[in-house]
């Protein structure tokens, strides 16, 4: 008998293994969030499915997310990624990833990491949504704009309300799995 799963994931190997194992569940480890916002930031116009297939090359591109490293990328590192084949090259989503890194250390240097600020938003426990239709998530929520907002005053980039839900969504701060999925933690 097959598992009972989010239908957006379904029909896809890696779509599947992904909600399986990752989408929705909490991540405190701070190089693990800053994973996800380069991915969410890049994935921004896109389908998520691309970045997903991308991954591996994101993870060689960005110095397998090491905050540090890519907060000291130089001019050098923003051209050999403009000509990595394997990432979305784009100029200002690139030289974003290396901004916010930048903004992360900070967050860490404020908040003690930065899983500290991420989780403060929702009180340190997920909000668990009741969803009969994924079709009927909204794209971005009133808390999804309250943090974009003190993303952008803290000087973040390509984290708009719209990407800041499906980071947090990502990342387990909110379980948007279908009432009916076996990973609904209700």
């Amino acid at each position: 008998m097959s598992k009972k799963r989010c239908p957006w994931c379904q029909g896809n190997a890696l779509y599947e293994k992904y909600h399986d194992l990752e989408w929705g569940v909490p991540v405190y480890k701070d190089k693990v969030l800053f994973e996800f916002l380069i991915l969410e930031s890049f994935q921004a116009g896109l389908n998520w499915l691309s970045i997903l297939k991308k991954r591996e090359n994101f993870r060689k591109a960005f110095a397998d997310f090491n905050i540090q490293k890519v907060a000291n990328f130089t001019e050098t590192d923003k051209e050999r990624l403009l000509q990595d084949a394997g990432i979305v090259r784009n100029k200002l989503k690139i030289e974003a990833a290396i901004n916010n890194a930048q903004r992360v250390i900070e967050i860490q240097n404020e908040h003690g990491s930065l899983s500290n600020y991420f989780w403060e938003f929702v009180d340190h426990t997920p909000i668990v949504n009741s969803v009969k239709n994924y079709k009927n998530v909204p794209a971005k929520t009133a808390l999804s704009e309250n943090l974009s907002k003190a993303l952008k005053k803290k000087g973040f980039k390509f984290l708009g309300p719209t990407t800041v839900y499906a980071f947090m969504q990502a990342v387990g701060m909110v379980d948007d799995h279908e009432n009916t999925c076996f990973k609904k933690e209700l």
